[in-house]
């Protein structure tokens, strides 16, 4: 059973990681920082979706992260992991509540226990959507992220948003990293 979700399927479960680092423009300090934060994830398997001859087995997921000791987290996430198996195909897809939607995609073995994905605005199949005030003031223009998964009941990620910003001549890069424990 597991294999149908491949190398999904080490990431279903409720996850906690203390140890994330955030690196990004703060607008009230006018300044780039690294900002520690708390995660807390959970994913739930479902499947098969068909599209026809496609079979799709997927993660439904939630994240919430959280500065210190705030009361409410400062980043929320909800969308779907997908595993098609036939094509060996991995996606992501998520929505931000800042007005941002990603489709990332990209290819890896049923068996990786590390898998990227990418998205860009504008892209043909993996592509970012974005609302008209962060088109304007800090336009997403590519995503990346690289996933492991640990033999030690964890799991890792390494992701980058490549922002046009206002504040910026160049496209800078916000980063964001963490392991996660099985609760």
């Amino acid at each position: 059973m597991a294999n149908e979700w491949g190398p999904l399927w080490g990431l279903v479960g409720d996850w906690h990681g203390e140890g994330g680092l955030d690196t990004a423009f703060s607008h009230s300090r006018n300044q780039v920082l690294g900002t520690p934060y708390l995660e807390k994830v959970t994913m739930k398997p479902f499947g098969p979706v068909d599209n026809g001859s496609q079979h799709l087995y997927g993660l439904d997921y939630k994240t919430a992260m959280w500065r210190n000791d705030e009361e409410n987290p400062f980043h929320t996430e909800v969308g779907y992991w997908l595993w098609d198996g036939a094509t060996g195909e991995v996606l992501r897809g998520f929505v931000v509540p800042r007005g941002i939607t990603v489709l990332a995609g990209g290819n890896a073995a049923a068996d990786a226990t590390t898998f990227s994905m990418a998205a860009d605005l504008g892209g043909t199949n993996y592509t970012i959507g974005e609302n008209q005030y962060l088109a304007d003031k800090a336009s997403s223009i590519s995503y990346r992220v690289s996933i492991t998964v640990n033999a030690d009941d964890t799991w890792s990620y390494e992701e980058t948003t490549m922002l046009k910003m206002a504040e910026f001549p160049e496209p800078f890069a916000h980063t964001d990293h963490n392991t996660l424990r099985r609760v």
